[in-house]
């Protein structure tokens, strides 16, 4: 059994560096892109706090297509340049938005957000999938949210 969950009084960067030693401890060795999702997903909805979605998209056929997640239902497929997935991908950039409704052209899935992060998986300089994470509180990422998850990113490229 595993419980990765760190101290409720831990800092947020030790919080992330134990978040990347679990992620590490649940995906290496495991050839399977999905199940690497999966259990990625479920580590981030137990590990950070105040979240509605976190998740996976990935990148088929020039659009993101949905993947393992944690939360409420979400839209299935994103056009690439939309939405803060869809700009994160045709990007290749990191979006931290501390307010989607002031986000042009954001894609509400799910009334309740309000802020979100999206980092993009990137392989030999492509994009494969993206990470998001989705808040219903305002402003709830920020920069030691951001560089956790790019780490998270990283580690993630050939695993997924």
């Amino acid at each position: 059994m595993y419980d990765f969950r760190p101290a409720p009084d831990c800092p947020k960067p030790e919080a992330y560096r134990q978040l990347l030693d679990a992620a590490s401890a649940l995906t290496t060795d495991e050839p399977d892109g999905i199940a690497n999702m999966a259990n990625i997903a479920a580590l981030l909805w137990d590990f950070l706090p105040d979240l509605n979605w976190a998740g996976f998209y990935r990148m088929i056929d020039d659009e993101l297509v949905l993947g393992p997640f944690c939360g409420r239902p979400a839209c299935i497929r994103i056009p690439l340049g939309k939405g803060v997935c869809g700009v994160a991908a045709n990007e290749a950039m990191t979006q931290l938005v501390p307010d989607v409704h002031a986000f042009p052209g954001h894609i509400a899935c799910d009334s309740v957000t309000n802020s979100e992060l999206v980092v993009p998986v990137l392989r030999d300089g492509q994009v494969v999938a993206v990470i998001d994470l989705d808040s219903p509180v305002a402003a709830r990422f920020d920069e030691d949210d951001q560089v956790g998850i790019e780490a998270l990113a990283a580690v993630l490229a050939t695993r997924i």
